[in-house]
């Protein structure tokens, strides 16, 4: 059997790395997904944002933790681990949604310069900027 999962979204925070005992890296990433949609009832719009904790290993790892920042678009494709279950400080029960990466690709800048798309990274990270251009998320079908 097997399974894969396709995120597009921003990073939450600057990208965390460090190194396993046998000396692998490992570059965990926090990745925002946003569905927009119209209220039918009331007119208003409504946003929902799914986080996920990503992990790129070993040679995506050192170039996923130097040239992605906070806000930084991404796309990741990887494989979905089991939901981690914990109990966060107002004692609710919370899940993590985990995913290990097999494949980055750095999409664009951030909002606040304009979303535009960069190049910093590209080879190590998947297809040419002509390829994957500025997405507008309206477009996005899903």
């Amino acid at each position: 059997m097997y399974q894969k999962i396709t995120l597009v979204g921003r990073l939450g925070q600057d990208p965390q790395m460090r190194y396993t005992s046998t000396g692998t890296a490992v570059t965990s990433l926090n990745v925002a997904t946003d569905r927009s949609w119209t209220d039918r009832n009331t007119g208003q719009r409504e946003t929902r944002t799914v986080w996920f904790r990503v992990n790129v290993w070993g040679g995506q790892a050192e170039p996923c933790n130097q040239y992605l920042s906070k806000g930084r678009m991404v796309l990741v494709e990887g494989e979905m681990q089991e939901p981690r279950v914990f109990q966060g400080r107002d004692g609710e029960y919370r899940s993590s949604l985990e995913v290990r990466a097999s494949h980055v690709v750095f999409l664009g800048g951030t909002r606040a310069d304009g979303g535009g798309t960069s190049s910093s990274g590209a080879d190590y990270a998947g297809p040419s900027d002509d390829v994957i251009s500025d997405i507008d998320e309206e477009e996005i079908p899903f």
